[in-house]
């Protein structure tokens, strides 16, 4: 098997050209299939690798735990309190210790700066699990997951609703840039993308035959959407004085049913989660028991709904996150 990417970093999917993202989505599909066969892959046995979350996750530290695994590696989990990077170490000096025990190492927190960082002084390959800036591993799902179900990804449409300038989606424009998809962000205007990150979209977008659209209306973006996404309104790490606030600007941005309907009849909703669709949460009922609201960013009825393909997003998490693992991890020929 030749290995394009043996070595490289996985930082941000700026760095990798159309080519390189569809290899790991094939590659994903190929491991996934093993695993839903039960035909063991443990290509790299022997090998460990070193997981550092500064934010806690549940479907990133399984995917990163379960797919080393199945890999045949050795993982070992550091939570926020159980290493001394930034705090008594500096980064380089995490990096550079980390990188002669451990064949990779992830890192799921805070600023990209973070994660680049680690990736300079390391000898072995890095992995964005989630930084502020950017969610890399999530769109390789969320591409696999959109062509499992709508076939050919090019000339697609896909519509991302409420905090437009978080790191899923700015992720998600990068990846519909390169990949000849078309990208709307809706949201307000205070939510919007990076000016700087969707210029540098528009002119990959040019190449590749898509577009890159900002509207504040939820109608038009909606309108003819193959793939409707969206994402909670705070982000881990942000405070929760900015809810109120948030409340206010993105209740718009709520996509319901006549949202969805206004898409394409096969059209698909997509969640990186975790979601508050109802108030089975403890941060779903304090937020209605202060504001009044029951659902935030999307329905119950949607999320629950035949057109969701959340918990199909959520297990593809594994299978490409292993992708990029062993894809990264193999022997350079």
């Amino acid at each position: 098997m030749t290995a394009p990417l043996a070595g490289r970093d996985f930082l941000k999917l700026l760095d990798f050209s159309a080519d390189e993202i569809i290899y790991l989505m094939d590659l994903s599909a190929e491991l996934k299939a093993k695993k839903k066969a039960g035909e063991p892959h443990r290509y790299h046995e022997g090998k460990n690798i070193v997981l550092l979350f500064e934010k806690t996750s549940t479907r990133t530290r399984c995917a990163f735990e379960m797919g080393g695994m199945d890999l045949g590696m050795g993982v070992t989990y550091l939570d926020p309190g159980a290493s001394q990077m930034g705090k008594k170490e500096s980064i380089e000096d995490t990096a550079r210790v980390l990188s002669r025990m451990y064949d990779g190492i992830e890192y799921r927190g805070f600023e990209q700066e973070k994660v680049e960082t680690l990736a300079e002084y390391s000898d072995v390959p890095v992995w964005n699990g989630l930084t502020t800036e950017a969610h890399p591993t999530q769109i390789i799902a969320d591409m696999l997951t959109i062509r499992e179900h709508l076939g050919e990804l090019k000339g697609l449409n896909v519509s991302f609703f409420g905090d437009a300038q978080n790191n899923v989606a700015n992720s998600l424009m990068v990846a519909c840039a390169k990949l000849g998809v078309n990208f709307t962000a809706c949201g307000p205007k205070q939510q919007m993308p990076d000016s700087v990150l969707v210029e540098t979209c528009q002119h990959i977008a040019e190449l590749s035959g898509a577009t890159i659209n900002l509207t504040e209306d939820p109608e038009e973006g909606a309108r003819g959407a193959n793939v409707i996404y969206t994402d909670i309104w705070v982000s881990m790490g942000e405070p929760d004085s900015i809810w109120e606030e948030r409340i206010g600007l993105l209740e718009p941005y709520r996509v319901t049913e006549e949202l969805m309907a206004l898409a394409e009849p096969d059209a698909i909703f997509m969640h990186c989660l975790p979601s508050f669709h109802d108030t089975k949460t403890t941060v779903g009922a304090e937020i209605a028991e202060k504001f009044g609201i029951q659902e935030m960013e999307v329905a119950n009825s949607v999320f629950e709904g035949p057109q969701s393909v959340v918990f199909d997003e959520a297990e593809n998490r594994m299978h490409t996150i292993k992708a990029v693992m062993h894809a990264t991890l193999m022997d350079k020929e």
